[in-house]
């Protein structure tokens, strides 16, 4: 039987604004060129007239994270479920392929950006949020894994993925800075073990496969840095990332 992802919702107690209407404002970036559906002049208008307030900490519709939180409990309370299932099928495919664990935990955090942050230039931001955590070669491996992955290498084992074609169409170019990511990543020492990302990078999910997170948990105490302080409360570069995804729909 397929097990469930694990849920801790808000009580009464921890909501200080119960009762009030807590409105969700879109982040900008989902509203550039969309103008007519932008609702904050809309928002705006209903705070004032009703009282209602801008959602800020804990949104009680929300699983409640830890108060120091580790890597999992993203997997397990943020992350949307085609990102949970597919990261960890990723790297369950190269732990059973008796690969490097270091190409383990680069397959588990490839896509942790969409997870709960963002999508567009994953590889980027993925790499920027590992980076305090992990190797300079995992964090080299995530960035470049994006770049890698519209070209192909059949000596590698990697073709153009077939749904790639279906995603964007068959004339579909990535763009330049991915050509001149791609061309750098071939000639460096490192090259292989974002390669073997792409390999294991399915771009599909079998939702009659369910991977126990907890599986890994030795490999990302062997590779990943858990903060004492709790991912997010660290004051790392990348702690803000974190938080966002702790409070994804905090108004400012």
């Amino acid at each position: 039987m397929k097990s469930q992802k694990p849920k801790r919702y808000v009580t009464a107690d921890q909501c200080p604004q119960a009762g009030r209407e807590r409105m969700i404002m879109p982040q900008p970036i989902a509203l550039v060129g969309r103008e007519a559906q932008n609702p904050e002049r809309e928002l705006l208008k209903r705070m004032g007239e009703t009282g209602a307030v801008f959602m800020m900490g804990q949104n009680p519709d929300l699983p409640v994270m830890p108060e120091r939180p580790k890597l999992l409990d993203f997997f397990h309370f943020r992350f949307s479920d085609i990102a949970y299932m597919h990261l960890l099928q990723s790297a369950k495919l190269a732990l059973d392929a008796g690969q490097d664990e270091k190409v383990v935990v680069a397959c588990l955090l490839h896509d942790i950006a969409n997870g709960a942050l963002l999508r567009s230039d994953h590889g980027y931001w993925g790499a920027q949020m590992i980076a305090p955590y992990v190797s300079e070669e995992i964090a080299w491996a995530v960035q470049y894994h994006q770049a890698l992955r519209y070209f192909a290498d059949e000596a590698a084992g990697f073709k153009y993925p077939d749904a790639y074609n279906a995603f964007f169409g068959p004339d579909y170019k990535p763009p330049e800075y991915l050509c001149k990511a791609h061309e750098a990543a071939r000639n460096h020492r490192w090259y292989m073990t974002s390669r073997l990302v792409t390999i294991y990078d399915i771009y599909s999910f079998q939702d009659d496969w369910d991977v126990d997170p907890e599986q890994f948990t030795d490999i990302i105490g062997r590779h990943f840095k858990e903060p004492k302080e709790g991912l997010g409360f660290d004051n790392s570069p990348a702690a803000h990332m974190w938080r966002s995804m702790i409070w994804p729909h905090n108004f400012l």
